[in-house]
């Protein structure tokens, strides 16, 4: 019965340190420029690094952010679930043009069912989310070119 118990809690242990293994796996980082900004995001492009988002993020730096980039352009929907900050999300065309931008608040507390949708006004093949307002703040407007350095 002990060793059944201790076998037990070791799984318990293994799997809590796969989830937390999991959550720290660190995206790659590229630099991008908006404007006259440059700034180096997290870039979301599998499947499941979108999926994951910024899921569980408590704050992130001023200028920092996640880029999603997908393989076509097309109308995108975002949401906030299990997203504990408030965030700006602008969406760009295949071309690297802005064509919307929304604020998004966060799902903290909500369940999944209530979530609202925000898709993008225009189809898009990229999507960068930044900390609220970012895009006013930085006057970053619609039609602003997205270049993603090498």
């Amino acid at each position: 019965m002990a060793s059944l118990l201790r076998c037990f809690v070791l799984a318990i242990v293994l799997s809590f340190a796969v989830t937390a293994g999991a959550a720290d796996k660190a995206l790659p980082k590229k630099k991008i420029t908006l404007g006259t900004k440059t700034l180096l995001v997290e870039v979301a492009s599998t499947t499941e690094q979108q999926a994951q988002g910024l899921m569980n993020r408590k704050s992130l730096g001023e200028d920092d952010g996640m880029l999603f980039v997908f393989s076509n352009e097309e109308t995108r929907f975002f949401w906030m679930k299990d997203t504990l900050i408030d965030l700006s999300i602008g969406y760009f065309n295949k071309d690297g043009k802005l064509v919307d931008v929304q604020e998004m608040k966060s799902g903290k507390g909500l369940a999944d069912t209530l979530l609202p949708s925000y898709p993008s006004a225009h189809p898009a093949k990229y999507a960068l989310e930044m900390n609220k307002g970012w895009f006013d703040k930085n006057k970053i407007k619609l039609g602003t070119k997205l270049k993603i350095n090498p």
